[in-house]
């Protein structure tokens, strides 16, 4: 038995001098990683990107109950332009809508829709829109039977549009103001150019101008690495802090109804370090709002939100 004893101590004092060294190297190797500085702003690559977008929207009962989850997908082809000053095309492959437990229906009028987008000064174009979204494809939409969606459905199928491209405010290089080239180290933590920026969002008649968006302080976090599409990826925490909107809705020439509320949204961003472009997106967002349908009526309607942003293979 002490012979055994010996042996067995012997055995173990070899692989701990062994071992030792190895498990230095690796502490070595990931405090090497965990300090390194990185190009959170590398060139494109000029190959085609395709994109698959779900959100899902669930309102809440005053109880706490779900009324309602609504699910909208939004298939996009992006056409990188090899000149990185000129905006790039993108193209809406197809765009599904599904209202609670109806099943989808697909939007004919977004279907090959073609646009160009490109990050400007203040995102927006020479005719007020958003990224280069014109709000008159919007109007008047009607799915696959034919039927027409209510303002409300027309207003968060443009807004996927919206969402889908704020990731890319996000994410790439500002014009001279703090943004996602400010940060290289792993735990750098910025406040983003596009903070308390106030974008509209009246769309044709049915949401009048006036109509808008109130980002609060927007905060980028350099938080860590993933790998993801078999690509090695910088993950980008970003938060909205307290934000707010107002929304005047008009059913009618005649007919006004406001909306005020708040929202906060927040989540992360997974952007390839070689090719430049986003991996993955998620988003969260809790809105609460008040609707004032006449002097005395006031409805509160709380909505939660997620967004799937998954760059795919075609």
């Amino acid at each position: 038995m002490k012979y055994l004893f010996c042996k067995t101590t012997l055995l173990a004092a070899i692989l701990v001098s062994l071992v030792s060294p190895l498990l230095a190297q690796n502490a070595r190797d990931l405090n090497a990683i965990l300090t390194k500085k990185f190009d959170l702003v590398p060139k494109h690559s000029n190959d085609p990107q395709y994109y698959e977008m779900t959100s899902t929207l669930q309102k809440h009962a005053p109880n706490g109950d779900i009324i309602s989850t609504d699910i909208y997908r939004l298939s996009l082809r992006c056409i990188p332009n090899s000149d990185p000053s000129k905006k790039d095309e993108y193209t809406c492959m197809e765009f599904t809508v599904q209202l609670n437990n109806a099943a989808p229906v697909s939007i004919p009028a977004l279907k090959n829709w073609k646009y160009l987008f490109a990050i400007t000064a203040n995102n927006r174009d020479s005719i007020g829109g958003v990224f280069g979204i014109d709000h008159g494809k919007f109007e008047n939409l009607k799915d696959e039977n034919g039927r027409a969606l209510l303002q409300e459905n027309t207003y968060h199928v443009y807004n996927a549009f919206i969402d889908f491209h704020a990731m890319s405010v996000f994410a790439e290089k500002t014009k001279g103001d703090s943004g996602i080239q400010n940060m290289s180290g792993i735990g750098d933590k910025i406040v983003h150019a596009a903070s308390f920026s106030r974008p509209p969002v009246n769309l044709g008649s049915g949401i009048a101008e006036g109509s808008y968006f109130n980002n609060g302080e927007i905060t980028l976090l350099f938080k860590g690495l993933g790998f993801i599409n078999k690509k090695n990826c910088a993950i980008i925490e970003y938060d909205s802090g307290k934000s707010s909107f107002y929304m005047l809705i008009k059913p009618m020439p005649t007919m006004e109804i406001p909306t005020k509320g708040s929202s906060h949204y927040w989540g992360d961003i997974y952007k390839d370090l070689s090719s430049g472009w986003i991996q993955k997106a998620i988003l969260h967002e809790l809105v609460i709002s008040e609707t004032t349908i006449a002097a005395n009526n006031k409805v509160s309607t709380a909505v939660e939100r997620t967004i799937n942003i998954e760059n795919v293979k075609r």
